[in-house]
């Protein structure tokens, strides 16, 4: 490694990390997860997106930092087949088919969350689910019935805590001008934020329609974190919402690593449908210094853990090293 490179991923690494924008409240106690997908044959590839090119095939690690502890990029072995990892001020630590063009998933939810703070609506608006909100596209499961009644702040809360689809879809159906009016608005967001080759089609993800690049993500996911409720319900790991009924329903967290002590997470979304494969993105610490993580198409169940968990060690054990004693 030559010293100029080795200096950027020391000053990197060493960047001080910014305030939070908030400090989180105690999620309440829960015992299951919410929304399971059902099963699909077989596994189809996503129709691109008219806004982006075709998802690349091939592998490409960039080499404009170093990524790896033994000084080699291609070293770490990321398993996820698109990743980026960056610091906050935007420089790039690792980065695999950043401009690939795929399919989201529920990561989808986090410009859905967005879109509803940024037109102020009513958090305490009761809003009921609907036949509107079955998902029949992928057949997904929900346990919430048709009929129940929940405000709009605990469908956002559902929505992106435990990635709940009648949630999420309850959210851009009940939108002044209904959901073309709100998906509309999704694009307009991303526009604005500079997602160049994103698209989106409904509020769930639900969609394969639902396009991005890792590039774009990291730029939702820098967007996302500068709303303090969005810090919060993403990184809740349990939470137990009651029905018009009087019935408890229990929800956690999609993403485990919120439970896991030895991660300072700020900001998560996971993600998942056949086409997308198993996605994630975080804000999170890592040594203290805030990094944002986008990991896309990982196929195997725990791949994505596994990646993120890469990506954690070869960072602290990095800085570890150049630390001086």
């Amino acid at each position: 490694m030559t010293v100029a490179i080795l200096a950027l991923l020391i000053s990197a690494l060493l960047v001080p990390p910014a305030e939070a924008a908030t400090t989180k409240r105690s999620a309440k106690p829960a015992a299951t997860k919410a929304n399971r997908t059902a099963k699909v044959t077989p596994r189809p590839r996503a129709r691109a997106a008219k806004v982006a090119p075709q998802r690349l095939r091939a592998t490409r690690v960039s080499r404009v930092a170093p990524a790896a502890i033994d000084e080699d990029p291609t070293h770490l072995e990321v398993k996820s087949s698109a990743a980026l990892v960056l610091d906050t001020d935007g420089r790039t630590l690792y980065a695999k088919n950043i401009e690939s063009v795929q399919p989201i998933a529920s990561i989808t939810k986090l410009m859905t969350a967005m879109v509803v703070l940024d037109a102020r609506l009513d958090l305490n608006e009761p809003i009921a689910i609907t036949e509107d909100d079955i998902d029949h596209l992928k057949h997904t499961r929900s346990r919430l019935k048709i009929g129940t009644v929940l405000t709009r702040d605990e469908l956002l809360r559902l929505a992106l805590m435990a990635s709940e689809n009648r949630a999420a879809s309850a959210l851009g159906r009940s939108f002044p001008g209904g959901l073309a009016a709100f998906v509309a608005a999704m694009n307009r967001k991303a526009a604005d934020i500079g997602m160049v080759r994103t698209r989106f089609v409904d509020s769930s993800g639900l969609s394969s329609d639902n396009v991005s690049t890792a590039q774009d993500l990291a730029r939702m996911v820098t967007s996302a974190y500068r709303y303090p409720i969005i810090q919060e319900y993403t990184t809740l790991t349990e939470h137990v919402v009651r029905t018009n009924e009087g019935r408890p329903l229990a929800f956690r967290n999609s993403n485990g690593l919120v439970k896991d002590s030895t991660w300072h997470i700020d900001v998560s979304k996971t993600g998942y449908i056949q086409e997308a494969g198993r996605c994630l993105v975080m804000q999170a610490r890592i040594a203290a210094k805030p990094v944002i993580i986008v990991l896309l198409d990982s196929w195997g169940k725990y791949t994505r853990i596994g990646d993120a968990n890469r990506i954690k060690r070869w960072m602290e054990s990095a800085l570890a090293q150049h630390t001086p004693g």
